[in-house]
């Protein structure tokens, strides 16, 4: 819950970007109904405040790149929420984001990882939604929202639901390399790329295992 109450309050900063970006209170709500990934929704009204409507197909490829992060937590969390139905199967892919597989992964049984799961996604489904209204509808009164913090806290959050599991030298190796790969990237290429480039820099240094065979060693 306090990961779903920290994650959905800055719904408000993407409720009064999006309306600052030239889009009506209607279209920010809509996005996060259906788009539900605070990343991807970012990038697209970011891309869009910045090229306007001419810019619309790099806003799209934009939050697409973004999103594609969230096939591999699918992938990682089938397992874990089961298969009961079509229905079941739709309501789990819309709430797999960031923080509902972090919240999940970090559970010891199976039973607690699924409650975390549906109670994470749900909360911040709920929230996210109402803060994007009331971001897009008040967003000119609260001026630049990040006065507030607000943009750092999902990323507080999810360190601190990540933070735990590098008590091991190959996670932290893993996460110190992947975030400087991030950090260099950022400037450098377009939104969506660097978190990509800094999975798969993951991804690589977890499936050698070198730093964690040594240490058997």
């Amino acid at each position: 819950m306090a990961v779903g109450l920290a994650t959905a309050a800055y719904g408000v900063s993407f409720g009064a970007l999006a309306v600052a970006s030239g889009l009506d209170v209607w279209q920010a709500c809509f996005l996060s109904l259906v788009m539900f990934t605070g990343g991807s929704q970012f990038a697209l009204v970011g891309v869009v405040a910045s090229g306007g409507v001419a810019a619309g197909g790099s806003a799209i490829a934009a939050a697409a790149l973004l999103g594609v992060r969230n096939v591999v937590y699918g992938m990682r969390m089938r397992p874990v929420v089961g298969s009961r139905g079509v229905a079941h199967r739709v309501a789990a892919a819309w709430l797999t984001i960031d923080e509902s597989t972090a919240v999940a992964l970090a559970q010891r049984t199976d039973r607690a990882a699924r409650v975390g799961f549906w109670v994470t996604g749900i909360a911040i489904f709920i929230g996210w939604n109402l803060t994007t209204l009331a971001g897009a509808l008040i967003g000119d009164a609260l001026g630049d929202t990040r006065a507030y913090g607000l943009d750092a806290a999902a990323a507080a959050a999810f360190l601190g639901l990540l933070w735990p599991r590098l008590k091991r030298l190959q996670a932290g190796a893993t996460a110190v390399v992947a975030a400087v790969v991030a950090t260099i990237a950022t400037p450098v290429l377009t939104p969506g790329l660097p978190v990509l480039v800094a999975a798969l820099v993951a991804v690589v240094i977890g499936w050698f295992d070198l730093l964690g065979r040594r240490r058997e060693a």
